[in-house]
């Protein structure tokens, strides 16, 4: 008989809190009175499933399908979804989104006066493979002035959205670069409160993945829940 798996609690210290008054947009949105929980239908426990039939083979390459090439500095992004016993998620939509490489994303919402570049859109989606691998190829995106508060500016960041068999096992986390000099003015990224966990939060530059002449390479492992985490929106 084999040993059995040690059991490994959500660290919550991983997990920003619903209010963390430097991001001023929590103030407003914070529950103020105890949750209400709602009863789960067939919906929310089912489906919708996204992607497993329409997903298209270029669809993780967010520098095609358009009239040229986007501005920027080419990167590849990969890494592995892994459970919390590091054992691989596959056949899982792994989608992400990102401002252009002047801090500007393709939303009429966005006003910043950064230029636009019809080149890029800046959303892309694939499935995890039988290693729980997903792999995107995409532009840097560019720091962005955000007005939570003084001189306010997000350190460069990708979306990420990961989607279970439904609603309910929707995790949405945001992946940053090594060395920014913004992490420690971001309230975002602080609003971690564990300072490994935010570090889990950070790519690393792979050579190895790197193509000469053509892309920096950066992995970037996701774990969806236990001790070491990837810190995730509530």
């Amino acid at each position: 008989m084999s040993d059995p798996i040690p059991y490994k609690p959500q660290d919550n210290s991983a997990w920003p809190p619903s209010l963390f008054p430097p991001y001023k947009s929590t103030v407003k949105r914070a529950p103020t009175k105890p949750l209400v929980i709602i009863p789960q239908t067939l919906s929310e426990v089912t489906g919708p499933v996204y992607g497993h039939s329409k997903v298209e083979k270029y669809d993780n390459d967010l520098t095609l399908g358009h009239a040229g090439e986007p501005l920027g500095e080419r990167i590849i992004v990969t890494g592995r979804l892994l459970d919390e016993d590091g054992r691989p998620v596959p056949n899982s939509l792994v989608e992400l989104w990102q401002c252009n490489a002047a801090g500007r994303y393709a939303h009429k919402v966005d006003q910043h006066p950064a230029p636009l570049d019809p080149n890029f859109t800046g959303a892309g989606r694939c499935m995890t493979d039988a290693e729980g691998r997903y792999k995107f190829v995409t532009i840097k995106p560019g720091a962005y002035p955000w007005k939570n508060h003084h001189n306010a500016w997000r350190p460069a960041h990708i979306h990420f959205s990961l989607f279970g068999p439904s609603f309910l096992t929707r995790l949405v986390t945001q992946m940053f670069f090594p060395g920014d000099p913004l992490f420690p003015f971001d309230p975002i990224f602080n609003g971690i409160p564990d300072a490994k966990a935010r570090d889990r939060m950070i790519c690393k530059f792979d050579l190895d993945l790197t193509q000469p002449e053509w892309a920096l390479g950066y992995n970037f492992d996701i774990v969806l829940r236990g001790r070491n985490a990837t810190p995730m929106e509530h």
